[in-house]
């Protein structure tokens, strides 16, 4: 009797694990079918297809970890921002810095020693400023696998200064920028101030329709563009304090370098990114135009920015980025500013 009631108990035992274990691999497999699911839709959302099934498992695999690094960060909750999925969630942090961002010695400033704003002071600066909300900012840009976010900035920048001047919003040629400005390294990096100087030397602008954007650096063209749509006088460097940053934005949108390459900003969604513990990263710099400022619902200061990365990424193609965190500023954002001269 008691050796059948020992064999009993083993073998409920072992049915027991067994049970356990299989309900272990259907719930990993429903896991992979709900993440497979999940791939499908976001390949269709976005129109991305792949060349054969061996390159689509390599990308599910890296959505799959880029999946589970982003709901691990929110589960956190120990930030002010959200990550969430986009465009670039199909690709290794080495892949979107390859292609999104500019190596750190790229971009180094080739100009004379920056100035203050002429106006800098703020007393009657207002408490918060939205630059779209003058019709002053054109709708957001897709600068595709090209590293120029340098000429999206240093654009957005003269368009907004263009319609402040002659109250035209009006969407001007990146393209001409990135075939034209032989400074600079065309997807491979730019100086905006060199970008700034061009456009001055070359006598403006053209629109986007008379020289769209390709998302690659062709030969430059000069024939049957027509008159410039926008012009400048020159550029402006900001002096490398938050003051001067905030009197220069209360009378244009404004051209800046940030420093990044940190995982997190590949991924964000939403909220005040404060760059908090090595988020931000470093080697790699981007630029990006800033178009305001103002204060979240939780009394964080913040920047209005304005990114050439597609409506899919962070709050439709926006950031806000903190103020008032150190000297620099949240991925030293305060020290590489410039904008166009009228």
């Amino acid at each position: 009797m008691a050796f059948n009631l020992h064999f009993k108990l083993v073998a409920l035992a072992a049915l027991f694990l067994l049970g356990a274990w299989e309900s272990l691999a259907t719930a990993r497999t429903f896991e992979k079918t709900s993440l497979f699911l999940s791939h499908q839709r976001w390949m269709t959302l976005h129109g991305r297809t792949y060349k054969d099934e061996a390159e689509k498992e390599k990308r599910f695999y890296i959505f799959k970890e880029n999946v589970k690094f982003i709901e691990d960060f929110n589960k956190a909750g120990n930030r002010s921002y959200k990550l969430g999925t986009n465009k670039f969630t199909d690709l290794t942090k080495e892949e979107f810095r390859a292609t999104l961002l500019n190596k750190e010695k790229s971009l180094r400033p080739k100009t004379l020693q920056p100035a203050f704003f002429l106006n800098e002071s703020l007393d009657q600066a207002p408490n918060s400023l939205d630059w779209r909300e003058q019709g002053a900012v054109t709708d957001i840009k897709d600068q595709g696998n090209c590293g120029c976010c340098w000429a999206f900035a240093v654009v957005a920048a003269v368009e907004g200064l263009t319609k402040i001047k002659t109250g035209q919003l009006i969407s001007l040629s990146e393209q001409q920028l990135l075939d034209c400005d032989l400074t600079s390294d065309g997807c491979g990096g730019g100086i905006r101030t060199e970008a700034f100087q061009f456009i001055k030397d070359n006598g403006g602008l053209v629109t986007e329709s008379d020289y769209p954007y390709e998302g690659a650096q062709e030969s430059c063209n000069t024939q049957n563009l027509g008159t410039p749509a926008a012009t400048i006088s020159g550029y402006q460097e900001v002096a490398p304090t938050e003051s001067a940053l905030l009197a220069a934005v209360t009378n244009q949108p404004v051209s800046v370098g940030i420093t990044i390459g940190g995982d997190v900003f590949q991924h964000y969604k939403t909220g005040v990114f404060t760059g908090d513990e090595g988020d931000c990263g470093s080697g790699y710099r981007h630029a990006v135009t800033i178009i305001g400022y103002g204060t979240s619902d939780d009394g964080e200061d913040y920047w209005l920015v304005k990114n050439s990365w597609g409506n899919s990424w962070g709050e439709s193609g926006y950031m806000k980025m903190a103020r008032g965190i150190n000297e620099d500023g949240v991925c030293q954002v305060n020290t590489r500013a410039s904008y166009p001269t009228a």
